[in-house]
C-alpha cells in the first residue's frame, strides 16, 4: 500500500529536521576555519547578501531564527570585529548592522570556499529537482510563519 500525502508530508518533515541538523553539523566544521560557527556564518551572509544595514529584527526575519538568537550572535561578531554597530535613524534602541572590512574579507573567503562546494554537490541534483526543492521549502516557510495558524493559514 502506497502511502498517503499526510504520511509523505511527514516523511518529508521528519528528513527536513534531519537534513537540518547535518547542516548545521556539517557548517560548524566548514566555517571553523574562519574561527566561525555556523551561526556566526549565517548572520555575516545575512548582512553580506543585504545592500543595506539590517537591524537584528530584520536579520533574524531573513535567517528564521529568533531575535535573541541573533543578537548573541551579533554581539559575538562586533566583539570579534567582524561587523559594525550603527545607530538606527527609524529606531533608537534597535541598530543597524554591517560587516567591517574584515568582516567583508572573512565572508569573501568563505564565499570562494562556498562556491567550490557547491560546484562538487551542485552536480548531483539535475536543476529542476532543486528547483521543486526550493519552491517547496519556500512554500513550507511561508506556512509556518509566525501568525500562520496550525494550518497554515492566518489565525
Amino acid at each position: 500500500m502506497q502511502p498517503n500525502r499526510n504520511q509523505l508530508f511527514t516523511n518529508l518533515i521528519l528528513v527536513l529536521f534531519r537534513a537540518n541538523g547535518r547542516m548545521i553539523e556539517w557548517g560548524e566544521h566548514f566555517a571553523a576555519p574562519s574561527e566561525l560557527t555556523s551561526a556566526r556564518w549565517q548572520m555575516l551572509g545575512a548582512l553580506a547578501l543585504a545592500d543595506k544595514p539590517l537591524s537584528t529584527p530584520q536579520i533574524a526575519l531573513s535567517m528564521g531564527v529568533t531575535r535573541q538568537a541573533s543578537q548573541k550572535q551579533l554581539n559575538l561578531l562586533v566583539a570579534d570585529g567582524l561587523i559594525e554597530k550603527l545607530p538606527n535613524p527609524g529606531h533608537r534602541r534597535s541598530p543597524l548592522y554591517r560587516l567591517s572590512q574584515r568582516g567583508e574579507q572573512t565572508y569573501r573567503r568563505l564565499e570562494g570556499r562556498w562556491q567550490t562546494h557547491v560546484e562538487a554537490i551542485a552536480e548531483h541534483f539535475p536543476a529542476s529537482d532543486l528547483e521543486t526543492a526550493q519552491r517547496l521549502l519556500s512554500k513550507l516557510v511561508e506556512l509556518h510563519a509566525p501568525g500562520a495558524g496550525e494550518n497554515g493559514n492566518e489565525a
